[in-house]
């Protein structure tokens, strides 16, 4: 008999201990969903402002753009050959960079309307390579604009003083260039100049938005 009450006893306490269990469980999931929307939200309104950022960013690239192309248009004679060559080029790598742009914000409204954490994750990762490559090229505009006043007559009529410290401006500018170009990447993002450089909304709102997500993957670890 003794035996008897003493199974009813056991049972009675492993039906309690499991009914804790899964009241435990089930707490645990929805803060871990209430949690999962906070961060979502906080990741999204970063995301917006960025997405701004971007549409502004595009808008006034069309209008340098259009700007250029008309004195382009205008100078279409050998004494504007090479305003006509320098200008070129900043408007092909500002029309790259608007194209770029474009995709950005694209990405960014998909980004929005997406609850799955690790989609979302993916499609940040691939935010933040591309904006890493698009700054990188906007840099090879730098040597163009040491050269897009110039013009024949003027080069004809120099002095070797003259030669000299134009060939050595454009030459820093276009050895800063392609350095920028080569180095910026990811594996530099805890060096000063590149923290420099990124010290915008365009690359904070993006390590702020993963930032958010990863705080996700820690509560889940530590919970």
């Amino acid at each position: 008999m003794e035996d008897i009450e003493l199974q009813k006893i056991w049972a009675e306490y492993d039906r309690k201990l499991e009914e804790s269990r899964v009241l435990n469980l089930q707490s645990w999931a929805l803060n871990l969903k209430s949690f999962e929307a906070i961060q979502m939200q906080k990741a999204k309104t970063k995301l917006n402002r960025l997405a701004s950022f971007k549409i502004g960013a595009v808008v006034l690239g069309i209008v340098w753009v259009l700007f250029l192309s008309f004195l382009i248009f205008n100078r279409l004679t050998w004494q504007g050959i090479i305003f006509n060559i320098s200008a070129g080029m900043i408007v092909l790598i500002t029309a790259i960079a608007i194209i770029v742009y474009i995709k950005h914000v694209v990405l960014i409204r998909q980004i929005d309307n997406s609850e799955n954490i690790v989609d979302t994750q993916r499609k940040l990762a691939l935010l933040q390579s591309s904006t890493i490559r698009i700054i990188g090229i906007l840099w090879l505009q730098l040597p163009f604009y040491a050269t897009f006043f110039l013009t024949p007559s003027m080069l004809y009529n120099w002095s070797m003083w003259q030669w000299l410290i134009v060939i050595s401006v454009t030459g820093l500018f276009t050895i800063a260039a392609l350095w920028l170009y080569k180095n910026i990447s990811y594996k530099n993002k805890n060096k000063k100049w590149f923290r420099v450089l990124f010290n915008s909304t365009e690359w904070t709102s993006v390590t702020r938005a993963m930032f958010f997500l990863d705080e996700i993957e820690e509560f889940k670890k530590n919970n």
